[in-house]
């Protein structure tokens, strides 16, 4: 055998498993991919074979036409690739399908996050802690000044800003996959039981998660109602048509954004946003930490996102750690 943990090498382009001779989330094609979740910093066409969990195959086929080739794995579900390497696919909490991939080779246990956090979602299961060697994480929010504030209260900020202004709507821009889902989910949840309206662009994305179980309550499409119809009602679209020609079909819009971003200021200001919404599928700074902590690996992998202040903590608290020059990891509006 030779040095610990040579089989698992992470490339510019991805983490490789050589003995597998696959990837995971490669940022180009490759013969064969094993993917955590649906989001195109991740996931993408062009795949000879795409292993992931049936949610994120079903997002692919959707976003990127991807049909060929798939290899769906449930969560829990443990598959053998060749060179002696085991796969299991556990819930990372971060989007519908996300998966946290557990590879295990000669007695060695590496764990590839993907993109995780650890708040309750009702759009997806939660993030499972799983022992390892090797803990690959993302670091997006990997900065101490991001602390997500209760998701409960940002919704009851949105839900205040519009009993306020009753002629009005929320416009609230939020990325289509995932972020959306979840704002309505939780919106229901909050008790808003009155149709919540759609830019044209959510629909597929919603229907799919509603074919998967998630209730999304009554949808209507922008397009399909006059502009009274949208007083005193909620709007979502992508964050690209808060401020588009689009938005002028609306009644006086408040301009919102669903975003971990909005945690800083200028970033709102950027966007002309009037009522920054802090709400994340990523982990904070304080989730970061403890999941680290929890997992207790041996070493600690740190990429896409504010890698040097995570790996300084992990060097103030005795942890190995190393910081990862992946490519092609993008921020996608969170």
């Amino acid at each position: 055998m030779g040095a610990p943990f040579s089989w698992i090498k992470p490339e510019p382009h991805g983490i490789y498993i050589e003995p597998a001779d696959c990837w995971v989330d490669p940022s180009r094609a490759v013969d064969k991919a094993l993917v955590t979740h649906g989001h195109a910093d991740h996931a993408r066409g062009g795949h000879g074979e795409t292993v992931a969990t049936p949610e994120t195959l079903a997002i692919m086929e959707l976003r990127y036409n991807t049909r060929e080739g798939a290899t769906p794995v449930e969560y829990g579900e443990t598959i053998r690739l060749k060179g002696g390497v085991d796969a299991t696919y556990i819930p990372a909490g971060h989007v519908l399908g996300s998966a946290q991939i557990l590879l295990e080779h000669a007695g060695e246990r590496v764990i590839v996050t993907g993109d995780y956090k650890r708040r309750e979602d009702p759009t997806c299961p939660p993030f499972e802690v799983q022992k390892c060697d090797i803990f690959i994480t993302e670091a997006t929010f990997g900065l101490p000044v991001f602390c997500h504030p209760p998701i409960e209260e940002e919704m009851a900020k949105l839900l205040d800003r519009l009993r306020a202004h009753p002629d009005r709507c929320v416009l609230v821009g939020a990325y289509a996959l995932g972020k959306a889902q979840r704002v309505i989910a939780e919106l229901r949840r909050a008790g808003h039981k009155e149709p919540i309206y759609l830019h044209g662009a959510m629909e597929k994305m919603c229907r799919l998660y509603e074919e998967h179980g998630v209730d999304l309550g009554e949808l209507r499409l922008v397009a399909d109602h006059e502009k009274d119809d949208m007083r005193g009602a909620i709007v979502v679209c992508p964050p690209s048509a808060l401020n588009d020609r689009w938005s002028r079909r609306l009644p006086d819009p408040i301009t919102a954004m669903a975003s971990g971003w909005m945690r800083i200021r200028q970033r709102a200001r950027q966007r002309n946003v009037e009522l920054p919404l802090v709400i994340s599928d990523h982990a904070d700074w304080g989730e970061l930490t403890r999941t680290i902590r929890e997992v207790d690996a041996h070493e600690n992998w740190i990429t896409h996102g504010r890698e040097d202040a995570l790996l300084r903590w992990c060097q103030l608290h005795q942890r190995r750690a190393r910081a990862l020059a992946l490519v092609g990891y993008e921020d996608e509006d969170d």
